[in-house]
């Protein structure tokens, strides 16, 4: 059984939403599978001090979409996706509003998988894009 996001979408084996820092950020997947992750954001609450998007947002919503995408590829080998590199570049700045993330793979592998994530504003301005390539490991023993 899959663990389930906020709206419903099912997520990697063992994956559970409540209580993490995507639960504190408001973040919300409405679609997941190993070829495409979509989530939202909203701007407030996720700001830096001058009131713009934090890059470090974008970041987390990136990561977290990469990483959901990675979950599923790796979950067919029995394993489980880690982080290990992640780039992102900030193209605009953000307000209010809400932001929505689209991963997509740019290589899905046996040990390592990358993707890019795409983050654009209500207009469907281009807002951050990053980069996340996942190590694919053998899942730890259940607690």
């Amino acid at each position: 059984m899959t663990d389930q996001s906020s709206e419903g979408t099912a997520l990697p084996p063992g994956m559970d939403v409540a209580g993490t820092l995507l639960s504190v950020m408001g973040i919300a997947v409405s679609e997941a599978s190993p070829e495409r992750v979509v989530a939202t954001m909203p701007v407030k609450g996720n700001t830096q001090p001058y009131g713009l998007l934090h890059g470090g947002a974008s970041c987390v919503l990136a990561e977290s979409l990469g990483s959901i995408g990675s979950a599923l590829h790796a979950a067919q080998y029995g394993k489980v996706a880690v982080g290990v590199d992640i780039n992102a570049t900030h193209h605009r700045a953000v307000r209010e509003g809400t932001v929505t993330g689209v991963a997509t793979p740019i290589y899905l592998g046996r040990t390592t998988t990358s993707y890019e994530i795409v983050v654009t504003d209500e207009r469907d301005k281009r807002v951050c894009t990053a980069r996340i390539t996942c190590q694919l490991i053998q899942a730890p023993p259940e607690k």
